[in-house]
């Protein structure tokens, strides 16, 4: 019986370049998203609600807004053109990050602002020091943390629209699981587009079932 997909040199690079891609982009904006989030609920100044309004609406902003602006940032004549980072999978992954970082922001910023003075609260009547609230804090809000981080994944291992732009979808170079199924249904190449909408569709799966472990467990520890 043959199959109607077939894991080819090709496929494999692809999904190499999308993988590097995902984690690289997600390490970085999980990094930023999160220490921004926790400084954003613990700050008060001015303007605090303007701020937090204008990261949840960067939250919802469009991938091909981000990706044409970072096109123009990188082009040759762009200011960072000198950076040589257009059409290579570092720029796809600065694409990236400018996505996900609002939404990993947003989400902590969500929790923190929740759980976080309570945390503060409990650490201050243990006499605890500013540090240890600080690792107390992010104990406490772990399984939140790691479905944020895994939220930011799913985005980067299925965004098109911006890595098309930045990356110019190129064989062996920047082209990506989701690019390479628009390109293979245009040129009538099913198996292969089969293949990486599988493989994508299972790494959807995974992220569900760790997703949904996080949060029993996450209510376990409430439980008890």
């Amino acid at each position: 019986m043959t199959l109607p997909f077939s894991l080819s040199a090709e496929t494999l690079g692809i999904i190499g370049v999308t993988l590097r891609m995902a984690f690289a982009s997600t390490a970085a904006a999980s990094v930023l998203g999160i220490v921004l989030g926790l400084l954003l609920e613990k700050a008060a100044f001015p303007g605090k609600q303007a701020v937090v309004r204008l990261c949840r609406t960067l939250m919802g902003t469009p991938p091909v807004v981000v990706g044409l602006a970072v096109y123009l940032l990188l082009m040759r004549r762009g200011p960072l053109g000198f950076l040589e980072l257009l059409f290579t999978v570092r720029g796809m992954v600065v694409a990236q990050v400018l996505i996900i970082t609002p939404i990993v922001c947003g989400m902590v910023y969500s929790y923190a602002s929740r759980s976080a003075p309570l945390i503060r609260a409990f650490a201050k009547t243990m006499g605890a020091n500013g540090t240890q609230t600080k690792i107390l804090m992010i104990r406490e809000m772990s399984n939140e943390i790691y479905f944020v981080v895994i939220t930011g994944f799913g985005r980067a291992i299925s965004e098109v629209g911006s890595v098309m732009i930045v990356g110019g979808n190129i064989q062996h170079k920047t082209r990506t699981m989701t690019t390479a199924i628009s390109l293979m249904r245009n040129m009538g190449d099913y198996a292969q587009a089969i293949t990486l909408g599988v493989v994508l569709l299972v790494i959807a799966f995974l992220l569900q079932s760790l997703s949904d472990f996080l949060h029993r467990e996450g209510g376990r520890e409430e439980n008890f």
